[in-house]
């Protein structure tokens, strides 16, 4: 097998496990009508939970989609730039998506209504939204008040496009299920 080959094939094992939502489906797209509350900003949050939720996403790998540039970096990126999304798309067979600003998105929710949304609602790929349902109620609430802790920051991410569409570059490319058994 030639090492490009393997390469592309280690790649695209990777990509399909990072956490990947756009803007449009974390604001419900699919059905899921989450309105438009603003719940208060978290006054202070507590060490414990400060620590899981930063421990959480990293290890969760939601940095590695919506953080820009976080790879890259081996992830030396300053926790103020942390899940503001990114413009980079995620092209298959589903369309095109982005990578969704976590920071803008968490502020029109309550806690409860993202643990609702984190169980109910399968994204587009490649967020893995199945490993969303295999945490605990407690890790989804940390995850929560840490990305309200760090406050709204950045801009949308780019819309979801569907597959007969050509999104700007850069995009990755995925290749349809058939193609990759090639």
């Amino acid at each position: 097998m030639p090492l490009a080959h393997t390469v592309l094939t280690s790649l695209l094992c990777l990509f399909l496990m990072l956490p990947v939502m756009t803007d449009a489906e974390a604001a419900g797209d699919k059905g899921q009508n989450m309105g438009q509350v603003k719940p208060p900003l978290d006054k202070k949050l507590d060490k414990k939970t400060e620590e899981r939720g930063r421990y959480l996403i990293k290890i969760a790998g939601c940095n590695d989609c919506h953080t820009t540039s976080y790879a890259e970096a081996a992830g030396k990126i300053p926790e103020q730039d942390w899940l503001k999304g990114d413009s980079i798309g995620w092209r298959g067979p589903w369309g095109t998506t982005y990578a969704s600003n976590l920071r803008l998105y968490m502020q029109n929710l309550s806690e409860g209504q993202w643990i609702q949304v984190s169980r109910a609602v399968e994204f587009r790929p490649p967020m893995p939204w199945f490993v969303l349902r295999e945490m605990t109620d407690e890790d989804l609430r940390a995850i929560y008040r840490f990305i309200r802790h760090l406050g709204p920051a950045g801009e949308p991410a780019p819309t979801y496009l569907p597959p007969d569409q050509e999104p700007p570059k850069p995009y990755i490319l995925f290749p349809s299920s058939g193609e990759a058994s090639k």
